[in-house]
């Protein structure tokens, strides 16, 4: 499936089941990707959670029903997901600005929040270096931890988990013990079970087969694949989270590959991550379309 065409499938059926409980599960299958990585894809192409988009989505339509029907505010609540007046009004207010009762009487002030269309705008002239390379299977040493895309959770526990790593030692070890010191990298692994609400993410480093696997670590094989690499040349973490954009935006849709959603590796290189000259790079398993 052609990569906007599968987001833009996505966002219809979320429109068409505003009024009932929305499974992301579901969502994802009209992406032909998990809910996981719809919900990744989704953050970073839209600049919000999926969530979000949700729930603004459906207090936009509350405060249009509330101001041109006849309707109970408590109907409106319900219809709209929410389990009290209470709830919906606190929800109501702080998108609105107003109370359910204050938009019924006055019918002004509402704020709008419209329904995404997904399309290619040609904004010209950037330039996006990558290579596409065949790479054999290879092993690696990981400390890893699951987390979440629920609220966007992760971009804040993926830091912290980076942050306490150079504190306690792990990136350290992780450079000593492995005969590569050309990379740290960050793991995303996607191969998840259906309905599962969390994500291994690891911090790794290449090894051999000789390479003893300390305590709290694993050892694991990163399969052959065919792997789009992206240069980023920038400070952390805006360069990396531009790239990314670029990625999902500008060259997925464009190109003729596509992910196979598996995992994805950010490859970090030693030296100062605040300098304008840091270099990194995006690891991402790839098939024809």
């Amino acid at each position: 499936m052609d990569w906007l065409t599968g987001i833009q499938n996505a966002i219809n059926y979320i429109e068409e089941h505003l009024t009932e409980e929305i499974d992301y599960d579901e969502v994802a299958k009209e992406a032909a990707c998990s809910s996981f990585y719809f919900q990744r894809i989704f953050g970073i192409l839209c600049g919000m959670t999926l969530g979000d988009y949700i729930r603004n989505r459906r207090l936009t339509l509350a405060g249009n029903e509330l101001v041109t029907a006849d309707c109970k505010v408590i109907d409106v609540a319900l219809k709209y997901g929410y389990e009290s007046p209470e709830s919906f009004t606190r929800a109501f207010r702080g998108f609105h600005g107003v109370t359910p009762s204050e938009a019924k009487k006055c019918g002004s002030g509402l704020k709008s929040f419209s329904r995404l269309s997904v399309k290619i705008t040609l904004s010209g002239g950037n330039i996006m270096d990558y290579k596409i390379i065949e790479k054999e299977a290879f092993d690696i040493i990981e400390k890893v931890e699951a987390h979440t895309v629920e609220n966007a959770e992760n971009a804040k526990s993926i830091p912290d988990f980076w942050t306490r790593s150079h504190n306690d030692g792990t990136v350290k070890k992780l450079l000593d013990i492995t005969n590569n010191k050309a990379y740290i990298f960050g793991v995303c692994y996607g191969n998840l079970p259906e309905n599962a609400k969390t994500f291994d993410y690891s911090i790794a480093a290449v090894c051999d087969e000789n390479t003893a696997v300390p305590e709290g670590f694993r050892r694991n094989t990163i399969p052959a694949r065919t792997w789009a690499v992206f240069e980023c040349k920038g400070a952390m973490p805006n360069a990396i989270q531009e790239m990314w954009h670029k990625i999902v935006s500008e060259f997925f849709p464009a190109s003729g590959y596509q992910p196979t959603y598996e995992m994805d590796i950010e490859a970090y290189t030693e030296g100062d991550m605040s300098s304008p000259d840091y270099k990194s790079e995006i690891w991402i398993p790839v098939i024809k379309k």
